[in-house]
């Protein structure tokens, strides 16, 4: 399989046989000739070099920093490689790549001894299968008993089983090999970029990085491993990748580790917002992709600002002439709506604790706008609690402000209570719940989110 003389080493240029290697450069320099294999199995730890039916991509004589070659003449090359799957991996056991790069003609193989060559031995090991969260909601009509739920997710509500851990599988994945020459120094690469580079600990040499990018599969892509899957067939790419994009792919990454570290769970509707995500990247043109950041952006930068003002708006106030109260009791009674929704759905903890501020504000403008006055007497809850009564401003009292107010409540709620009693039968009569207690929060969450506006 392999040649013993290679066309082209890294020793060739200067990267061993004696010389002291250049502190923080590359240990493949540019125009390096070597081979990529690429081996399946079981085992996390390694291949098993004595099987060759683990090895399933053996590509001779590639060339690092050719961007040229290949079918499409980009340095891109491909291959199909059906795999049969075990029993055990039919059954949520995990199915790994391992990746090697070497100089042409020489062996991954630790035993090869004249073929072997550690220091130029680049591996990287990939886990094909994915594990995905798949839960199953025990919704039913409130008034039929009915369900849309097919009857393997009947038999698992059935065992009480809430969520299941499923092994996936995506057909595609691209090994990028980074062209980058830049001269890294120990212990100062910066992040994230510093979990990939690695480098050689007898010539302080780097070794080129091997990007394993799976950023594109969506995750809708992803196909289900079990006993009636016996085969299953990928499409691996090999690419060389700019430093650049390689950066951005990094950047990505990261912002995926700090949502988990902020408490955001992977779920299914998290997968469908990265692939959201992804398709606007991918379909939507340059300019108006541009133009939608720009607005964004200068539309957070006006919701902080309108924040606030709000803030500042009603801590300075000390006439109420002109302003709602019982608008403000409205908003706080919204706000803990929400707050009941997201806590009892799928949410991260982010957007809780984003609500939770909102409803605090809202309590805090109550003290603004209501009085509150200890009882005559001081009369007491159950002897222990005291009791306080609430009064308008006198400002409030004394203005038009409170028969406005008075007045336009008593007209929306002409329009707004139809519409909410026709809400509810609808809700009843066509979705389906987890329970009493989830249908009156939808059903009031829901309506406010229609006609809160109103």
């Amino acid at each position: 399989m392999f040649r013993k003389q290679p066309t082209k080493t890294p020793s060739d240029t200067g990267g061993s046989g004696g010389n002291i290697p250049s502190p923080g450069s590359n240990l493949y320099p540019n125009g390096t000739h070597m081979d990529l294999l690429l081996y399946i199995n079981e085992n996390r730890y390694g291949p098993d070099f004595d099987d060759s039916s683990q090895l399933v991509w053996y590509k001779p004589d590639l060339i690092y920093g050719d961007w040229i070659s290949g079918p499409n003449g980009n340095g891109e090359y491909f291959t199909e490689v059906n795999v049969k799957l075990s029993p055990n991996v039919q059954n949520n056991g995990s199915l790994w790549l391992h990746i090697f790069i070497v100089p042409n003609g020489a062996s991954p193989n630790v035993n090869d001894k004249n073929n072997y060559n550690p220091m130029y031995t680049i591996q990287k090991t990939k886990q094909l299968n994915r594990y995905k969260k798949r839960s199953y909601k025990k919704t039913h009509n409130l008034l039929t008993g009915q369900t849309s739920a097919t009857e393997e997710e009947k038999a698992k509500i059935k065992q009480n089983i809430r969520h299941e851990i499923l092994s996936h599988w995506h057909p595609n994945l691209t090994i990028n090999l980074i062209d980058d020459h830049t001269p890294w120094t120990r212990g100062q690469v910066p992040a994230p970029l510093q979990e990939y580079i690695e480098f050689e600990p007898i010539s302080g040499k780097y070794y080129p990085v091997i990007y394993i990018n799976d950023y594109w599969n969506l995750m809708r892509d992803y196909q289900p491993i079990n006993e009636t899957v016996s085969n299953i067939t990928f499409r691996f790419t090999y690419q060389p990748l700019s430093l650049f994009k390689w950066q951005m792919y990094t950047a990505q990454s990261m912002r995926n580790k700090w949502t988990s570290l902020m408490g955001q769970d992977t779920n299914e509707q998290d997968d469908d917002e990265q692939d959201i995500l992804k398709e606007t990247f991918l379909e939507t043109s340059p300019i108006l992709l541009g133009l939608t950041v720009i607005v964004s952006i200068t539309h957070s930068v006006f919701e902080f600002l309108a924040f606030k003002n709000d803030i500042q708006f009603w801590r300075n106030r000390r006439s109420l002439e002109g302003l709602s109260v019982r608008s403000v009791f409205f908003n706080v009674f919204q706000s803990l709506i929400v707050l009941l929704y997201v806590c009892d759905n799928d949410t991260n903890f982010m957007i809780r604790i984003s609500v939770l501020i909102g409803l605090i504000i809202e309590l805090w403008k109550i003290k603004k706008v209501v009085n509150f006055e200890r009882a005559e007497n001081n009369e007491k809850f159950f002897g222990i609690i005291p009791k306080y009564r609430i009064t308008d401003k006198g400002s409030y009292v004394e203005s038009s402000t409170k028969q406005y107010d008075m007045l336009a409540f008593k007209y929306l709620s002409w329009i707004l209570f139809p519409l909410f009693v026709g809400y509810v039968i609808y809700s009843l009569i066509y979705n389906e719940h987890k329970g009493w207690y989830s249908f009156v929060l939808n059903m009031i969450y829901g309506f406010l989110l229609t006609f809160g506006m109103c």
